[in-house]
């Protein structure tokens, strides 16, 4: 008997809070969820997407790239979808462009110790 009680007590109340601004003061928690994703983990990330692809574009002879799979070499020729990457003396592979995760010019590496 308690049950349907409590039940019939819970239901009433929602309905009694206030119309459009009892929705509006419901739903502010989760917009500001949804802002807060958007300005620390979405833009950012697009942000970090749109500047890749734009090195991939730009790729050229002589960049040093790191590949999804973990393959680090030297750009050694471009064409329009693959790249030819030296990644030891006299050994070529053909990469997607794709694929590439990391684009470095060639003056642009750094000492390790510092």
């Amino acid at each position: 008997m308690l049950v349907p009680s409590a039940f019939a007590q819970t239901a009433a109340a929602p309905a009694a809070s206030g119309g459009f601004l009892g929705t509006l003061i419901g739903i502010a928690p989760l917009l500001l969820i949804f802002v807060a994703f958007y300005f620390l983990l979405i833009r950012p990330q697009s942000k970090r997407m749109k500047t890749l692809q734009n090195a991939i574009a730009a790729v050229k002879r002589g960049d040093q790239v790191v590949t999804a799979g973990g393959v680090i070499g030297k750009v050694t020729k471009v064409e329009d979808a693959f790249v030819e990457v030296e990644i030891a003396a006299n050994t070529r592979v053909r990469v997607v462009k794709a694929t590439i995760a990391e684009v470095t010019p060639p003056a642009g590496a750094k000492p390790a110790n510092d």
